[in-house]
């Protein structure tokens, strides 16, 4: 008898790996099918992970027991917290990857996962029964029968490779794209469009003139993705900082017939924070000279990563412009670079769950939503797994909302504006952004991960001796204060008004700090690191705190207000045509959800508003 899995989830990118760790320790029966899985984990862009706002995602995705940020930091090999000069709420940590250590890692990760089986078969069908999706059909024809199915095909769908006036069907170098999966979507009528992203040539760094390079060295102390994570001893690795010159921008700008865009051979939009070299030329003629990082690939892997000229032109056209970058003069090209166009859903297509609407029991996550970067990927495929799981376990969907995670506000801009380009994460996107900083990513989810079924034991055993340090530690920082008499006695300068100052707000003085106040509270020193920096950042945000929390009650309270599944947008009055043919796109969940919907006007809101008041109870 054929074996009916409770979720299948296709491909084994970053979405993929873990879409289908989170629905096997949700308690589903899970099996991956990829077309290698030998390539499982596989980075095809940039070896790197986090960054500004990604790096929130990763901690968010490790507070939900996911397994990127773990295997991040063992596979680590340069590690730097950026923006470490400015606040906690938009520093971000970002890590240079081995490509095979974090391969190799994932692989073996979800080798150890209970009930996850993966299996090498690409799929070329979905099959439907009563319209809904109840297995998918292999390549090799075999049938695969599944109560949900989540969809993580990456840059495969109908993937076409482009370099110079070359032009290869392909999901990335060496791999063949998904041609009939696209064709079930096209048929299944959903909107859908085509993107293009792009990576830069391949160098051999045994060929790069490294003393001629500006050099960039990671932390002295790294700071780890995982909650779960201890130190991070292992030696790290520099990166290499050159410029483009006159010279490359003058071979470039002579042969811009053979890139993709300007050579005409390719429609789709590309990411507008990750432009190609062509772009940068084209678009910032002023400039003499672009940056660029080269980024070693692995410890003991001479390769080298050019961050910052991605490019589809010509591999003889790169040969001569590479070679006229300062340190890359003799400079030996491994892979060249080349552009890739493919296709995607609008993500208006999908609930709040990334479930399709109009096709229940398929999920979609990663790069067929139409964003762009590992983090994003996985963060979507941890949702996807969860939400399939819960669907099939009969619970409702797990949402996280714009006010509790970066996670929250992505699903919720993909799903509620679409896209006009690759999306990507940044700390800008989110409103309530001091809530939502990186080192409290566990405190807001993991908690709730455990209520939701997606955080195993190990996790939660850690999180809760955590926590109950940190309550110790704010209950007892909440009794320590000083009158004004004492703190100038300890040589702290505050107003002599007889008011008492808390530790707390000790801290948010200039010229206090945590030391200061070991002076006066020599018990602080047995506080362990964690706990301090968490004192300290609550009293950077204090006051501010307090008046986002004022604007979160408001945002929930739009949100709370949950708009009827069956409104009939055509038929309700007060509306423009453009304002009822985008809420019956999109069909809002909430009343804040409308609101944020592109050309949703004010007077728009009112007309719902009123609506919802005068539309009788169920």
């Amino acid at each position: 008898m054929t074996k009916v899995w409770d979720v299948i989830v296709i491909g084994g990118g970053h979405a993929g790996c873990e879409a289908a760790a989170s629905a096997a320790r949700a308690g589903a029966e899970t099996l991956l099918l990829t077309h290698k899985l030998e390539t499982i984990g596989e980075m095809s862009c940039n070896p790197a992970i986090g960054g500004l706002g990604k790096g929130h995602l990763v901690r968010e995705i490790d507070a939900l027991d996911g397994v990127m940020g773990r295997v991040a930091d063992a596979a680590g090999i340069q590690f730097r917290l950026l923006n470490r000069s400015r606040g906690p709420a938009v520093r971000g940590p970002r890590a240079q990857i081995d490509r095979k250590l974090y391969r190799d890692g994932m692989r073996a990760a979800l080798s150890r996962q209970t009930g996850l089986t993966m299996r090498a078969e690409a799929v070329e069908d979905l099959v439907l029964e009563s319209g809904q999706v109840v297995g998918v059909i292999g390549a090799s024809g075999e049938l695969y029968p599944a109560r949900a199915v989540v969809l993580t095909t990456g840059t495969f769908l109908k993937g076409v490779i482009h370099r110079g006036a070359e032009r290869v069907a392909a999901g990335r170098v060496g791999d063949a794209p998904s041609i009939g999966l696209a064709d079930r979507l096209y048929a299944l009528g959903l909107a859908m469009g085509r993107l293009k992203t792009g990576t830069p040539p391949r160098l051999d760094g045994r060929s790069i003139d490294w003393g001629r390079l500006e050099r960039q060295h990671g932390d002295d102390t790294p700071t780890p993705f995982s909650f779960l994570s201890g130190p991070i001893t292992t030696s790290q690795i520099d990166c290499g900082i050159t410029t483009t010159t006159s010279a490359t921008h003058a071979i470039i700008a002579d042969h811009l017939d053979e890139s993709a865009v300007y050579g005409g051979r390719i429609s789709g939009r590309g990411p507008r924070y990750c432009p190609s070299i062509e772009d940068k030329v084209v678009r910032f003629a002023d400039r003499d000279a672009h940056q660029i990082f080269l980024e070693p690939e692995g410890r003991d892997d001479p390769t080298v990563y050019p961050n910052g000229i991605s490019t589809s032109l010509a591999p003889e056209t790169q040969d001569r412009f590479l070679r006229t970058i300062p340190g890359l003069e003799s400079v030996e090209v491994v892979r060249h670079g080349y552009a890739i166009e493919y296709d995607y859903v609008d993500p208006r297509e999908l609930h709040l769950s990334l479930e399709v609407k109009r096709l229940p029991g398929l999920y979609l996550a990663g790069q067929i939503n139409g964003t762009t970067g590992y983090e994003e990927a996985a963060a979507q495929g941890l949702m996807a797994g969860l939400n399939a799981a819960r669907a099939v376990a009969g619970r409702d969907p797990a949402i996280l909302k714009r006010d509790e995670a970066y996670i929250g506000v992505m699903i919720d801009d993909l799903v509620t504006r679409g896209v006009t380009e690759p999306y990507r994460m940044f700390t800008s996107r989110a409103e309530f952004r001091l809530r939502l900083r990186a080192d409290n990513a566990d405190q807001r989810l993991t908690a709730l991960g455990e209520t939701l079924g997606c955080v195993g034991a190990e996790r939660a055993c850690a999180f809760h001796a955590k926590a109950q340090v940190l309550d110790e530690v704010r209950a007892r920082s909440a009794v320590l204060s000083l009158t004004p008499a004492q703190a100038a006695k300890a040589g702290f300068k505050v107003n002599a008004d007889g008011q008492r100052r808390g530790l707390v707000q000790l801290l948010a003085y200039r010229d206090i700090g945590f030391d200061d106040l070991i002076e006066v509270w020599p018990e602080l020193a047995t506080w362990p690191q964690f706990a301090r920096e968490q004192i300290e950042i609550d009293a950077t945000y204090a006051g501010y705190l307090d008046r986002q929390d004022a604007d979160i009650e408001l945002f929930r309270r739009d949100e709370m207000l949950r708009l009827p599944a069956d409104i009939d947008y055509a038929a309700l009055g007060g509306l423009s045509n453009e304002v009822r043919e985008k809420l019956g796109a999109v069909r809002p969940a909430t009343l804040g959800q409308a609101a944020r919907i592109e050309g949703v006007t004010p007077g728009a809101m009112t007309a719902l508003l009123a609506h919802v008041r005068r539309r009788p109870a169920a």
